[in-house]
């Protein structure tokens, strides 16, 4: 009798317990499903988004191009007799007293001294190639070039010396900047139109302007510079300047900084 109260006694307290069980989670049921409500929507919505999407690309600024730096064409005075680039033709003559006053000599040949070592690289670098290329004459003062013009004018006439020799005043050689070279191959060909044909005449068309100097006046640029071709003449303007020239296919110092010239003397 004893054993059987005392089973009835354990099942009560076993149905009490899942009774107050039951009771409890119904109480606290809202509350767990609101939790794992809310953890489901999050869950939806931090579902993986495209790249795209999720992280916009980073705007980068547009890469500035470097500017090409321009010759300056109008660093050195075209007009000052002192200047390396003054230009002298028919419309533009030196004072009569110009002297530069820096002469110093290479192979005996009064010039410049801004050009010397120019022209002796080139003198230099010529013989070095097996080019017999030679120094004839540099600067000239005014009193110089009056009796050189006299001279080509009673031997060839009037019309003659107008094309191939300066009056006093218009020539470069007064400036100590220009150069006059020979041939030491063919001498017979010095001063002379053929000079352009032999192997110096060549050599300095093709690589004086490597150092600095230019063939003044060619048969392309004669309507611009007022003279006849002169292959042996060649005039100094700086390295800078004569690869400028050549990059752009210029031949002549006027066209290159602007400046007037022509077949015609100023005032006559």
């Amino acid at each position: 009798m004893n054993r059987a109260r005392g089973r009835r006694t354990a099942a009560s307290a076993v149905l009490v317990s899942l009774v107050v069980l039951a009771a409890v989670v119904g109480l606290a049921w809202p509350r767990i499903h609101g939790v794992l409500s809310v953890g489901t929507a999050l869950e939806r919505t931090q579902e993986p988004r495209p790249w795209s999407a999720a992280v916009a690309a980073p705007v980068l600024p547009s890469p500035t191009a470097t500017p090409t730096p321009t010759f300056d064409l109008t660093r050195h005075s075209t007009t000052d007799p002192a200047s390396p680039w003054v230009v002298v033709n028919k419309q533009h003559p030196l004072p009569a007293e110009h002297v530069p006053p820096d002469l110093v000599e290479v192979e005996g040949v009064p010039v410049r001294q801004v050009a010397a070592a120019d022209v002796a690289a080139m003198l230099a670098a010529a013989r070095a190639e097996g080019v017999a290329l030679e120094l004839r004459s540099g600067y000239r003062s005014y009193a110089e070039q009056a009796a050189a013009r006299d001279a080509v004018e009673a031997r060839r006439g009037f019309a003659h010396a107008e094309r191939y020799s300066a009056r006093p005043g218009h020539s470069e050689h007064q400036t100590g900047l220009a150069v006059d070279v020979d041939s030491g191959s063919t001498p017979s060909c010095n001063l002379q139109t053929c000079f352009a044909t032999t192997p110096e005449g060549v050599w300095v068309a093709q690589r004086a302007a490597e150092f600095g100097l230019v063939v003044r006046y060619t048969e392309q640029n004669t309507a611009v510079t007022g003279y006849a071709p002169e292959g042996w003449h060649l005039r100094w303007v700086g390295r800078d300047l004569t690869a400028w020239m050549t990059a752009n296919g210029v031949t002549s110092l006027e066209e290159a900084l602007g400046v007037t010239g022509g077949p015609e003397y100023a005032g006559g």
